[in-house]
């Protein structure tokens, strides 16, 4: 039995290796130049274009019944209107930008950034004539101050569903997703609806049929615990305003997305009993019992699958690998969440962009550890720690969520990044992961940590991951060598490290203080001299910042 989680990774690696093909346009350059007999010269604009890798979303496609394969293009038609309205999220008039640019490449860039910011290189403008990114996107307006916020009387200005605007007179007020949205909403809702009518599985058919109208009304409550309840879908649709990350203002106003995913049964079977330990591992967690009294539930589920679509926030900058929703606390205290492993977008990640980074900075005595088992395991166990911990303050006033404000996201990234990793710990003493190493874990963590300082100090994640290398840095985890700029990872260091840096994060969430909140960021979650030269030595190696998915039905042979 041990054994068998080192099986299913092995399996796990060669199935994705089939279902994702990738290159960067780099190497596509390169190609092509070794064979003209003229030097081509490459622009500023087309070199950061050339920093992601293009990478083609598969998957087996004859798990799916013949009415499944006929809904996938109209979930595709439904995520691209759901694109549209994530660039009003970002931008406002994106017609308007790019009307007014003739360079190709910029264009290219604009469409990977959602805008004419550099999602991975902290919101830097890069088209002629705009500024810094307004920290509240579109939502609010843009010379909204935090003092005029707070003194705005509206129940509905911290919905997670409503934009403010301004009136004639200046007077700040609230409209609703789907009445600012609705002409976009009302042909999603419609072609949700049809998705509906072909869904076989009963589960899906029901969520599908709550989430067309979840989105007419902007209440989510009965499609999220709908999604919940789906047990044996093929197919899964996470469309909606979901994610906060976009509002660096208040971190209030979700964004819009959609993914269409297509489930591996077989390897999510094999993940399901960690669902019946997450109360053992929640009063395990690094700290005292009040700040873990909350009882995670045993109902979430973990499964595996391979993301064939991705459109608006989930697209937009640096792509995702893992879902962990909903985010509603009401749906965690009645049914858990759901923790989604990307499983073809997680190897090409792996392949193109976290492999490389070892290759260049991690000590080439460590290189061994880096394994895609261990990077699966930290990116599932990630997800699984945001449900774990506390929910509600210890003083019964309000959610971490609200009380932590716009430092909430994160806090909660670090978190998850942090007490992930004191799971796979306790996991492996529990003999739980097969035959590995936690060495493995350990090092491919360090790696993924330089990976994803490279969202940006913009990036929620981003800005997670300054906090962990900087935390690690001066709890000795790691060393580097002032030379040659290689990394050794310290195991017995590391390891205090990641429980009390856990217990750090645990105690300033239940205690819903913000002013601790605002301290760790402020302090530590920021790029320093010495791993901006690392990232600058990455830059300069050309190793890939993200990917680009190129996507559809003629990717996916339908």
């Amino acid at each position: 039995m041990k054994k068998r989680p080192v099986i299913f990774a092995t399996l796990l690696t060669l199935s994705v290796s089939l279902l994702v093909g990738c290159n960067n346009n780099s190497d596509m350059k390169d190609k092509k130049t070794n064979t003209d007999t003229t030097k081509v010269e490459i622009s500023e604009m087309q070199k950061k274009v050339n920093q992601y890798a293009v990478c083609s979303l598969k998957t087996d496609i004859s798990v799916l019944t013949d009415k499944e394969k006929k809904m996938i293009p109209i979930l595709i038609q439904a995520a691209d209107i759901m694109n549209e309205i994530f660039w009003l999220d970002a931008l406002g008039d994106k017609e308007k930008l790019l009307n007014n640019i003739t360079d190709e490449a910029t264009k290219k860039f604009v469409m990977i950034n959602y805008g004419p910011w550099d999602r991975m290189n902290a919101d830097t403008p890069f088209v002629e004539g705009f500024k810094a990114k307004p920290l509240g996107a579109n939502y609010y307006p843009a010379d909204i101050t935090k003092e005029e916020f707070d003194a705005f009387d509206d129940k509905d200005k911290t919905s997670w569903y409503t934009v403010i605007r301004r009136n004639d007179a200046g007077k700040l007020y609230t409209i609703p997703y789907h009445t600012v949205y609705k002409e976009q909403i009302d042909k999603i809702a419609e072609l949700i609806k049809q998705a509906a009518e072909l869904a076989e599985d009963n589960g899906l058919k029901k969520y599908l049929e709550l989430r067309a109208e979840a989105l007419l009304t902007d209440n989510y409550l009965a499609s999220d615990l709908a999604w919940m309840d789906m047990k044996t879908n093929t197919i899964d649709f996470v469309i909606g305003p979901i994610e906060n990350y976009e509002d660096q203002l208040f971190g209030y106003k979700a964004a819009h997305s959609g993914q269409i995913l297509v489930k591996d049964k077989v390897w999510s079977d094999r993940l399901a009993k960690y669902n019946a330990m997450l109360p053992s591992l929640q009063s395990a967690l690094p700290v005292e019992a009040k700040y873990k009294k909350e009882k995670p539930n045993a109902n979430s589920d973990m499964n595996v699958y391979d993301v064939i679509y991705y459109a608006g926030d989930c697209n937009a900058g640096g792509k995702n690998i893992a879902i962990n929703l909903p985010n509603d606390p009401r749906v965690h205290a009645q049914k858990g969440s759901r923790k989604l492993q990307l499983k073809n977008a997680m190897q090409a990640k792996f392949d193109k962009i976290l492999v490389p980074i070892a290759n260049l900075l991690i000590n080439e005595n460590q290189r061994k550890h880096i394994k895609f088992t261990a990077f699966f395991e930290n990116t599932m166990f990630h997800e699984v720690a945001h449900g774990l911990g506390i929910k509600n303050t210890l003083d019964g006033k309000s959610t971490v969520r609200d009380a932590l404000k716009e430092y909430y996201a994160n806090i909660e990234e670090n978190k998850a990044d942090i007490l992930g990793l004191f799971l796979v710990t306790k996991l492996h003493e529990m003999g739980e992961l097969g035959d590995t190493e936690l060495m493995d874990n350990y090092v491919t963590f360090m790696a993924g940590t330089i990976r994803s300082v490279r969202f940006g100090a913009t990036s929620a994640h981003g800005i997670a991951n300054a906090i962990t290398y900087n935390y690690f840095e001066e709890n000795g985890a790691f060393t580097r060598n002032e030379k040659s700029g290689i990394y050794t990872v310290n195991f017995a260091k590391m390891k205090n490290a990641i429980s009390s840096l856990g217990e750090k994060i645990l105690i300033m969430q239940g205690d819903g203080n913000y002013e601790a909140a605002k301290a760790l960021v402020k302090e530590k979650g920021i790029i320093k001299p010495i791993l901006q030269q690392d990232l600058d030595k990455i830059a300069k190696s050309e190793i890939a910042v993200d990917i680009i998915f190129e996507q559809g039905l003629n990717v996916l042979g339908l």
